[in-house]
Formats: C-alpha cells, structure tokens, sequence
C-alpha cells in the first residue's frame, strides 16, 4: 500500500511539474518555405494596384519592389478566407516602415479606390514590417524609449473598424499584439515571415518561430495586401496555400 501510495504521489508530481513545463513551453517553430501540395507562388498577375502610384510598385526577377511612396496598398486580386502565407521582404533605408494586410475589408478597399476613404490605408488586420531604426528615429524626436506603443520585431493589430483581440503580451493600451520574441533583423538584411489565418485567428513566424497574433478577428476574410508607406522595401518568394 505504502509503495502503491508512493507512486502514485509520484505521478502527481509527475503532472504537476509537464503541466508547469507546458505552461513555459517555447512557442512551436515552424520555417515554412511554401513549398508542397496546394501552395501557389504569387506574382504580378496575382496583385491590382488600389491607391498607390503607376511606378509605386514594380516587378523583376521574381521581386517585388516598392518605393514606399505615397502611402497605400497593392492587394490580391481575389479575397481569401482561411490561408497560409509566405513572405521574404527587406527594407532598404533604416527606419523603413510597411506590413501586409489580412482580410483588409471589401468595403475600404472599394472606398481606397475610389479616394474617399478617411485614410490611405485599408481596414483590417496589420502584421507590421518596421525596421529597427524606427524605434531609433522615434526616440530622437521624442525621448521616449520605453513602454512603446509599439516594437520593430512583428505587431499585429486591427486597423479601422476591424477588430482582432491580441494575443499577449500586448502594447501598454492593449491594441497591440507585440511579439515574445525579438528576431527581426535590421534593414539591408532579409527576413522571412510566416502569417497563418484560420477561423478569424491569426498567428505570425518571424524568421522560423511564432510570436504574435490574435483571435476573433471582425472580418474573418477578405483581401490580402502588400503596404508602401514612406520607406523602399522588397519582397520575394510570396506564396499562399489556401485553407478550407
């Protein structure tokens, strides 16, 4: 009995210490490279210029480049639901600022075509590409170095009047979700990103491990787009497996 008894404190304790393991457990790494069954590569005819200018963006080489001028989008010519995305990209200057929208919604696409959208950029969900010399720049104009409201390593948060809840930990208002990890690299450098979006959740790889995201995303599909905004940047092997 004393033995039984003793084994069984054991498996107790067994538990007790894999659930605390589980608990602190690192988060999966997945480097997806897009390849396999059902993946596609995306290139220019995939992609409709909505408010950007006729030379904003360009096509080379199996490149995507962008000058970040003016401000706007580049989407995907059909909307998507449930996906995996594959994107390499590179700032080109310091403090170089973009990202790629999620289910940028039907209707602030339509009202960025038309002109009359109250801002230059869609409503939806942002997983942000921002090179470290911005945080740089910010502190110089503003002193301010700590409790951000935002990070240079992969933020994902909703934009107008979509809605995401972050994962944590999140910015000091609680809009943001900032990543666990901070593995971007810095401007000239190339880095790879992996944006899984599944049922209105949406999860975010930088350079092989996850760290940011977020669920019960208002809308839960909608357009994919490439972001100029003030910064040259390039993109390369984009690809897209859509999910059911």
């Amino acid at each position: 009995m004393k033995t039984a008894s003793f084994l069984g404190f054991s498996v107790l304790i067994g538990l007790a210490f894999h659930s605390a393991a589980a608990d602190d457990a690192p988060l999966p790494k997945a480097f997806i490279d897009g390849n396999g069954p059902g993946w596609k590569a995306l290139g220019e005819e995939d992609f409709v210029n909505v408010n950007c200018a006729a030379d904003t963006w360009s096509f080379k080489d199996g490149m995507i480049q962008c000058t970040g001028m003016p401000t706007g989008v580049m989407r995907m010519k059909e909307p998507v639901t449930n996906f995996e995305l594959v994107v390499q990209w590179k700032h080109l200057k310091p403090g170089g600022n973009s990202g790629v929208f999620v289910w940028a919604s039907d209707e602030s696409i339509k009202a960025l075509h038309a002109g009359n959208h109250t801002k230059r950029l869609p409503d939806g969900i942002e997983v942000q590409i921002l090179d470290h010399g911005f945080r740089d720049n910010y502190a110089k104009k503003t002193g301010k170095t700590d409790n951000l409201f935002f990070t240079t390593n992969g933020d994902v948060f909703h934009t107008g009047t979509a809605r995401l809840t972050p994962f944590p930990p999140t910015s000091p208002n609680g809009s943001r979700s900032f990543p666990r990890k901070e593995l971007s690299k810095g401007a000239g450098e190339w880095n790879h990103y992996y944006v899984r979006g599944i049922n209105g959740e949406v999860r975010l790889w930088v350079n092989g491990e996850e760290v940011s995201g977020g669920k019960d995303a208002k809308p839960a599909s909608g357009y994919l787009c490439l972001e100029s905004e003030g910064s040259p940047i390039e993109f390369k092997n984009l690809r897209l497996r859509l999910l059911p």
